[in-house]
């Protein structure tokens, strides 16, 4: 890869990458587009003839019910589309970058989402999980002359959220 062909994230907003057989990007040049509640409240109301504030009423109340039953410590399946779980992140200790000094940051809940799989096929996350790796004991006919093995290219999470 030359630098020269490579826009960095940090001087850039924008990532260019032309020759780059081992990368993986995440996303494309463009910018994608944000979609609102009102935006898909239109949507929705366009495609039903509801109006657009029985559609908001009935958004925001399916909205509310997920934040009340996480809250609750239930876990959400919607076949198709994906899980939500509430997990506990176990306490540690961190250490401030700037200071170096040790803080304890202490346990907390955080919702988890497993992206289910209609999902996953719509939007292109069908990524094989990353094989594990098994190390083969190479063959010598010289038993003085060893060689590693080659690394393998890193893999990048494919975590996504729809909210």
């Amino acid at each position: 890869m030359s630098l020269s062909s490579t826009k960095l994230p940090w001087s850039d907003s924008r990532v260019k990458l032309t020759h780059c057989p081992n990368a993986i990007l995440v996303m494309s040049e463009t910018n994608p587009e944000t979609i609102t509640k009102k935006v898909l409240v239109n949507r929705i109301s366009e495609r039903t003839g509801q109006t657009k504030v029985i559609v908001k009423e009935i958004l925001q109340q399916l909205l509310d019910e997920v934040v009340d039953e996480l809250a609750n410590g239930n876990r959400l399946e919607f076949r198709e589309f994906g899980v939500f779980e509430v997990r506990q992140r176990a306490s540690r200790q961190a250490q401030n970058p700037r200071t170096l000094e040790k803080v304890d940051v202490p346990s907390r809940r955080v919702v988890k989402f497993k992206v289910g799989r209609k999902m996953r096929e719509r939007v292109g996350m069908d990524v094989p999980p990353p094989a594990s790796p098994v190390r083969e004991e190479p063959v010598h006919e010289d038993p003085i002359v060893t060689s590693s093995p080659t690394p393998e290219p890193p893999t990048s999470p494919t975590t996504s959220s729809p909210f």
